[in-house]
């Protein structure tokens, strides 16, 4: 049941019609919302929104669907896998009450683990629109979330990299000498995933068995992906292709996700098609999702909430699919959605601390559209920060310049920086792998060998035509 929200201040009352309206009219400003018609018409409406919402009791979020539970299974997926039981341990808080909660020393990583599963996407939304980015930080750098398939993501103390070898005719050569840069870089540790030029079931099972073969001559403890749609994957795994992780762009409603061309069930079928492979050797986190803010507005997909809310609520798919790697593509859906440098970084922190205060194991591809008003600098201060904040992953591309895709984004030296600057380390299985192939000389403190690894030096000769 939807109730309306009001407060005075001085002779002025503003009222808010509905959880979803404060919700949006509280959010700090982005050019998605304004779009969708939904922002505070000023900073003085903003701010009244965001002392509303604090004093909203966080059980609230367990009464007022923002989308109907009936027509939405996403929704659905919220209410009836909520923990009840540790919810209680906050249930008598407010969002203010919440955001200091979350920011004092009885918050540990301990308790932070054990109350997950009690905390809708909804409240961490909520409680995002009121915090800082400093808070968000803080909050987030408290919440480990560690997942494993042949190696361990999102331990306190690393970063690892998703090698991104894309090419724009999917020319092997190209990819092949792509993967070799980012290794000597000491990237690829989350996955080497490949966005496929020509998306369908003949040219991702060619490029499965490219990346497969490399992890298996050189032995890397890492892991492939092709991200392709889901159903592409599931007729891979049935044509018998080497498929390490399933990939699909997730959304925050039903709407969305049948504009990406699946359910739930869909995302069922394919966990269970690669569970059945059997192929990791530290774990089994086999899902591989990426979102992001502004995904659910573009596809005209949602409801009239702000376009934050819609990007939490994709957390709640992820995290019934206990995914190895999530990552919010925070700048790629363009300047229509988050129009500058400052919301760019606003929303790649807000993305990172509510899915890791859900539990979800949450990376960054750092990055923005060429006409975006955002440059380099924009994104070196976002990964600096989301180091800081204990991000698990970010994005390793040659020149930061994705030729396929056709934007920006971070490099393979950039991921390197942050390891130094912050000292970071790749995940210790990777690590002793730069090690042993003498790609590293010290990894404490992320130095790379002044030669050629000998056992890279003959392929690279032999691409030279033997010179």
């Amino acid at each position: 049941m939807s109730q309306s929200y009001r407060y005075i201040l001085g002779s002025q009352t503003y009222q808010f019609k509905s959880l979803a309206e404060l919700m949006a009219k509280a959010t700090p400003q982005r050019s998605g919302d304004r779009l969708a018609g939904v922002i505070a018409q000023s900073a003085r409406e903003r701010a009244v929104a965001q002392m509303t919402l604090a004093d909203v009791p966080l059980k609230t979020f367990l009464n007022e669907a923002l989308i109907p539970y009936e027509t939405d299974e996403v929704t659905r997926l919220i209410f009836d896998e909520h923990d009840t039981q540790a919810f209680a341990y906050i249930s008598h808080l407010t969002v203010g009450d919440f955001r200091n909660w979350l920011l004092s020393d009885y918050a540990t990583p301990q308790v932070l683990a054990a109350v997950k599963m009690g905390i809708t996407p909804e409240m961490a939304a909520a409680v995002s629109k009121i915090m800082r980015n400093q808070d968000l930080i803080l909050v987030a750098k408290k919440c480990h979330v560690t997942t494993a398939f042949r190696n361990t993501i999102g331990l306190p103390g690393h970063l690892s990299t998703r090698l991104q070898p894309n090419h724009p005719t999917d020319d092997v050569n190209g990819i092949a000498a792509s993967i070799l840069d980012g290794l000597l870089y000491g990237n690829g540790d989350a996955v080497i995933g490949i966005n496929p030029a020509t998306d369908n079931v003949a040219q991702a099972i060619k490029l499965m068995k490219l990346m497969d073969d490399v992890i298996q001559k050189y032995q890397i403890p890492t892991q492939s992906c092709v991200l392709t749609h889901v159903t592409n994957t599931i007729e891979c795994i049935e044509a018998g292709a080497p498929v390490d992780l399933v990939f699909q762009s997730i959304g925050g409603t039903e709407a969305t996700n049948s504009s990406f061309g699946f359910n739930l069930n869909t995302l069922a079928e394919a966990q269970d098609a690669a569970l059945s492979l059997n192929r990791g050797s530290v774990g089994n986190n086999v899902m591989y999702f990426e979102t992001g803010q502004g995904s659910s507005l573009s596809a005209n997909a949602h409801h009239g909430l702000d376009q934050q809310t819609c990007e939490a609520r994709a957390y709640a798919v992820a995290r019934k699919f206990n995914p190895l790697l999530v990552n919010t593509v925070v700048g790629f859906i363009g300047p229509e959605y988050l129009f500058d440098g400052k919301e760019i970084t606003r929303a790649g922190l807000e993305d990172h601390f509510c899915a890791k205060l859900l539990g979800v194991p949450m990376g960054c591809d750092v990055c923005y559209t060429n006409h975006a008003e955002a440059d380099q600098n924009d994104m070196d201060n976002l990964l600096t920060l989301l180091g800081v904040a204990g991000c698990s992953f970010v994005m390793g591309i040659p020149g930061s310049d994705d030729i396929m895709l056709n934007y920006q984004t971070t490099s393979f030296h950039d991921a390197l920086y942050v390891r130094r600057v912050l000292g970071s380390r790749p995940a210790p299985e990777f690590e002793q792998w730069l090690t042993k192939m003498n790609i590293m000389k010290n990894s404490t403190d992320c130095v790379l060998s002044s030669t050629l690894p000998s056992a890279f030096s003959k392929p690279l000769y032999a691409l030279q035509g033997g010179r």
